[in-house]
């Protein structure tokens, strides 16, 4: 039988393996979604209004709202939510 410390030790190392396997695949879908603009909108749960070469439009089905994508170092972000924050000025 084993001693209560191995198997502490053998579930927290499950749990560890789990939360890693689940933060590698959002980390994946994330990745793919800003790859393509379509993704993008579609990963938002959005549908594409209009796209020209480095920005687009999207909006919410059921709110009606328009948001602005642009394509920001070969991928796909909202205008408002780029990844440098103010520093992209």
């Amino acid at each position: 039988m084993k001693s209560p410390t191995k198997k502490r030790l053998l579930v927290a190392f499950a749990a560890v393996v789990i939360i890693g396997i689940f933060m590698a695949q959002k980390i994946i879908t994330t990745n793919q979604a800003h790859e393509r603009f379509e993704g993008y909108c579609e990963w938002r749960g959005l549908k594409v209004v209009t796209k020209t070469s480095d920005a687009g439009f999207c909006n919410d089905p059921v709110s009606g709202q328009v948001y602005k994508m642009v394509l920001f170092k070969g991928r796909w972000f909202l205008d408002e939510d780029l990844p440098c924050g103010f520093l992209c000025l």
